[in-house]
């Protein structure tokens, strides 16, 4: 009897977060995190950037990006993001050499996640020129 409630449960509350009206924003990146792997500074300039779509059904606003530190410079969009629309938020990362572990956080109006805040994470190795 609790399995059945607890799958009764679980199909109710799949069944509200599909029916949420608003902008929703889903990331490209697997975990909304991009891996930089291992670069070699001076050969990577330290780029990337986070692709998105609104698949909700109003227009999607990125009020601010921020990073943890002063090492990662985001970037975010100027203009709304219509539905069915696509975007960006490019990570500049400086290219110290060491691991990389940062947190960039996405404020918007998406109504699929908590107060609209997005983490997105980057991480990798930055291993000196040879």
């Amino acid at each position: 009897m609790k399995k059945f409630l607890a799958v009764v449960v679980m199909v109710l509350a799949s069944a509200v977060s599909f029916a949420q009206k608003g902008p929703k924003i889903e990331f490209k990146a697997e975990n909304n995190t991009i891996d930089y792997g291992t670069v070699e500074r001076g050969k990577d300039n330290g780029l990337r950037t986070f692709e998105f779509t609104n698949t909700g059904d109003e227009a999607l606003i990125i009020t601010d990006v921020r990073s943890t530190c002063g090492c990662t410079v985001p970037s975010k969009p100027a203009e709304p993001i219509l539905p069915g629309q696509k975007g960006k938020i490019d990570v500049q990362y400086n290219m110290n050499v060491g691991r990389i572990s940062r947190t960039i956080t996405v404020e918007s109006n998406a109504v699929n996640y908590v107060n609209g805040v997005v983490p997105l994470r980057i991480k990798g190795e930055v291993i000196p020129a040879k």
